[in-house]
């Protein structure tokens, strides 16, 4: 089964992180990324650019609206997912659990539907 794991941080801290620490960080991500390549549970990855850079759209009586920014205020902001095949959801919390950002930010594990659902 497939599921997402949608990787939260707080953007403003890290402007606030030493250089070595970005790049210790960097390098956890490549080796996780690199390990469940090899396991057969990867699936998909990307980093998303800041909230500054978003545009949420909204339809109402088709009518067009846009807003700079994500949709909500949020202490965290969402900055990039892995998308993962595991066989359960606690294979899924597993790996989860293993995604460098889990240690400073929240990592929401979340099924993707099936299409045969």
């Amino acid at each position: 089964m497939k599921y997402l794991c949608l990787i939260y941080q707080e953007e403003k801290q890290e402007a606030n992180v030493p250089r070595d620490e970005i790049q210790k960080a960097k390098a956890d991500y490549w080796a996780f990324t690199e390990d469940i390549k090899k396991t057969g549970n990867y699936v998909g990855s990307h980093g998303l650019q800041h909230t500054d850079t978003a545009t949420t759209v909204r339809v109402r009586n088709g009518k067009l609206s846009t807003t700079d920014g994500p949709f909500a205020e949020t202490k965290e902001q969402l900055g990039g997912y892995f998308l993962i095949d595991a066989k359960d959801l606690n294979e899924a919390i597993s790996i989860a659990a293993r995604i460098p950002s889990a240690k400073w930010g929240s990592v929401e594990v979340r099924p993707v539907w099936d299409k045969t659902s």
